[in-house]
């Protein structure tokens, strides 16, 4: 029996990440390791899919320089078909993170440019809409332009449309399209922004607000303090295992999309499903990469280690 296709729409580009050795002092130099590999939210999210189960295919833009090569590599070393457009006379969007001495976010820059020029186009074009038809389901983070949201939510009217928030700035892009959308996932801060509520909103009034917005089904995660998921069924939390050691935060929010999707698509409620993106986000944070190895039996482990739902509304 084949497996389930996922169609990925987002960002492929690079990621670098700086951390800091010690205590950071900000306006001044710091010591520290620069790390740079291949990134982005769905890429990152869409490896994690195919090593749970699934076919996957992406659809990106990247410019026709090296690191458009080495987004190009990556993306075949992971067994994915690649739809994506190259821009010869443009170069490939990045991403730069300073993290502190224990791997916590202290700023990013994103230089996405060509995301915002280029994805328009792309899903306005056949090739999207015949990616879709050859999909089980899409999956779509917030890197897109709205526009190119829209277009992408008429093309996949007839699949279930899966997205990541990205950051507050950029789920705001996600809006207008909360009634399309078959599960979003989001931190705290991004929840609080697309259901309109104050910094202190806790997760089980923004599953109700985001509800009330015509969201069906969403994840709302909150780091080590685990995920609050709600579907038809209700709204329920999900403690996360304790990481045996914490290397690197980075991924673990596309690790938890990209396994839980997978899981979806294999036919597996929310709950069942969240379980298995909250085993495959500690595994990623007690590893260096953004994209780390599920093997079957590893994972099982890291499942064994995640608690069962509780129902909270």
């Amino acid at each position: 029996m084949p497996l389930p296709r996922l169609l990925a729409v987002g960002g492929a580009h690079v990621d670098r990440r700086g951390r800091v050795t010690g205590t950071y002092i900000p306006g001044t130099s710091n010591p520290g390791v620069l790390r740079e590999e291949i990134g982005g939210v769905v890429f990152n999210a869409l490896r994690n899919a195919v090593q749970r189960g699934v076919a996957g295919a992406l659809l990106s833009v990247r410019g026709g320089d090296a690191a458009g090569e080495a987004v190009a590599r990556a993306i075949a070393a992971a067994g994915i078909e690649d739809l994506s457009a190259v821009f010869l006379d443009r170069r490939t969007p990045s991403y730069t993170a300073l993290l502190d001495g224990d791997g916590e976010l202290i700023a990013g820059l994103a230089d996405m440019e060509l995301y915002e020029v280029a994805f328009h186009r792309q899903t306005a074009r056949a090739k999207l809409r015949e990616a879709v038809a050859a999909a089980d389901a899409v999956l779509c983070d917030a890197n897109i332009p709205a526009s190119a949201l829209e277009k992408l939510a008429a093309a996949s009217a007839a699949r279930p449309l899966h997205a990541v928030a990205i950051s507050p700035a950029k789920a705001v892009r996600l809006a207008g399209l909360l009634p399309r959308i078959s599960c979003l996932f989001m931190n705290r801060a991004e929840a609080r922004r697309l259901a309109g509520a104050g910094d202190a909103a806790e997760p089980v009034a923004l599953a109700a607000a985001l509800r009330a917005r015509g969201l069906a089904a969403g994840v709302i995660t909150a780091g080590s303090a685990g995920a609050t998921g709600f579907d038809g069924g209700g709204t329920f939390s999900i403690a996360a295992p304790a990481a045996r050691r914490i290397a690197d935060v980075t991924g673990a929010g596309d690790a938890l999309a990209g396994a839980t999707v997978a899981a979806l698509m294999r036919g597996q409620e929310l709950r069942e499903a969240l379980r298995e993106g909250l085993a495959a986000a500690m595994l990623t944070v007690e590893q260096s990469s953004a994209v780390v190895k599920l093997d079957a039996r590893t994972f099982a482990a890291a499942l064994a280690l995640v608690p069962q739902p509780e129902m909270v509304a």
